[in-house]
């Protein structure tokens, strides 16, 4: 269900918790010793990932440095340029009448704050060049940037390939299959970084059981690095992060995290076709790529229509919603349990919003559809603690056994059950 800035969010590239920015234009600067000595290693490292996946280098990767300063600014700018007010407030409102980000979150100014304070590296695919941040205001770390360019170096060498931007902008951006090709191409750069230590260090070219259970600490930067164990300076690095939004949060996370999984997952089924079959045949939703075995079946995502909005409303946008953001929306308001026992059984979702052509009324209308009758009605049954946990005020008028209806924030409500499908409006009609 992303859409413009979120979409920016999830374009290729490296960081320690997954944030990066399609940005077109930049302007390097010279590379310290350090950093012209590990750029000495690019050939080297492409003809061992060469050997990993199976795919002929066609050509050498150039590499340069940015300062973080001036990557902020060029991300403000590429903003500016490219995002209308409009789109951001069309964004912002879905964001907040799904309830994943409160009333008072600025997303143009948290999209620049964590993408400025998270960055580590970068691979731009229009200029087929890679960047590596830095080391200003923060202590250097040849280890942690090799890292970083391995991880690089594996969207370029794919990129050699498959076109990453055709694979990246194929369909509409609030489509939940561009979520599952995020993943695809994260997920795949991500298993290939760390085979690729795997093998440096004079081991199998592989994931182990360790680092695919210790990943998704890498990311998030927890687990044995955790906040107990990090001074002041190290704490201030992640600052931005922290303090996002659950849903956002983990949306940004999920590419590296689930998308590693998913790698593997095919990886032991296919082999080295692996790294081919991904991208020749991607994953139609982020379901598949929590369910390996839905996208090996190809149990693609159902697609129920919405109840369309009232003729006095103008449509604003429209988009899926996938098992990640059903996920993510329970974890957030209904509890873990709740979770993990509902999303895997949606087979499909949508979602419009529009408002009162007069006055700017919202109405989020969404439905939801199941693999039963079952199922949908525990999430019938679930989904008022949702709106309860999502909003400051709820007025229950009528509850029946397939009808909810009452007040909120936005104005009145109307939840629906109707076999294996769920139907939601919210807000003004």
């Amino acid at each position: 269900m992303y859409r413009s800035l979120i979409r920016m969010r999830k374009t290729s590239g490296f960081t320690r918790t997954a944030l990066i920015m399609a940005l077109a234009i930049w302007i390097a600067i010279p590379a310290s010793a350090a950093e012209l000595a590990l750029f000495g290693e690019i050939d080297g490292i492409l003809q061992s990932l060469s050997e990993i996946t199976g795919w002929k280098v066609k050509k050498h990767v150039k590499a340069g440095v940015l300062t973080r300063e001036q990557f902020r600014r060029e991300v403000e700018q590429r903003i500016k340029k490219n995002v209308k007010p409009e789109e951001v407030r069309i964004e912002s409102l879905t964001l907040r009448m799904f309830g994943f980000v409160p009333e008072s979150y600025n997303l143009v100014q948290n999209t620049v704050d964590l993408l400025s304070e998270q960055t580590a590296a970068y691979y731009d695919y229009d200029r087929k060049r890679l960047f590596l941040l830095d080391a200003a205001g923060r202590e250097a770390d040849v280890d942690e940037d090799r890292i970083a360019l391995v991880h690089e170096l594996a969207h370029a060498l794919a990129d050699q390939h498959f076109s990453l931007k055709k694979y990246t902008h194929k369909g509409a951006p609030s489509d939940d299959a561009s979520s599952a090709r995020q993943a695809v191409m994260e997920g795949q750069a991500t298993w290939l970084m760390w085979a690729w230590s795997a093998k440096n260090a004079g081991g199998k070219a592989e994931v182990s059981p360790g680092i695919l259970a210790a990943n998704a600490d890498f990311f998030r930067g927890t687990g044995a690095d955790n906040k107990n164990d990090k001074d002041a300076s190290d704490l201030a690095k992640n600052k931005v992060f922290d303090e996002t939004p659950l849903y956002i949060r983990e949306s940004m996370v999920f590419p590296y995290v689930e998308g590693l999984k998913f790698q593997e997952a095919v990886y032991r089924k296919m082999g080295q076709r692996a790294f081919t079959a991904v991208f020749s045949a991607p994953p139609a939703s982020t379901q598949q790529i929590l369910h390996s075995d839905a996208y090996f079946d190809r149990r693609n995502p159902l697609s129920p229509a919405p109840p369309a909005p009232p003729k006095t409303h103008r449509l604003l946008g429209e988009g899926t919603l996938g098992e990640l953001d059903l996920a993510l929306l329970l974890r957030q308001h209904a509890g873990e349990a709740t979770a993990r026992s509902l999303s895997s059984s949606m087979r499909g979702g949508s979602f419009l919003l529009s408002e009162t052509k007069t006055d700017k009324k919202p109405l989020l209308t969404f439905v939801t559809e199941w693999s039963s009758a079952d199922m949908a009605r525990k999430f019938f049954e679930a989904y008022p603690a949702v709106l309860r946990s999502k909003w400051k005020k709820l007025e229950t008028k009528e509850t029946t056994a397939s009808v909810v209806r009452g007040e909120g924030d936005y104005g009145p409500f109307e939840l629906r059950l109707e076999g294996a499908r769920v139907i939601s409006l919210e807000g003004t009609r």
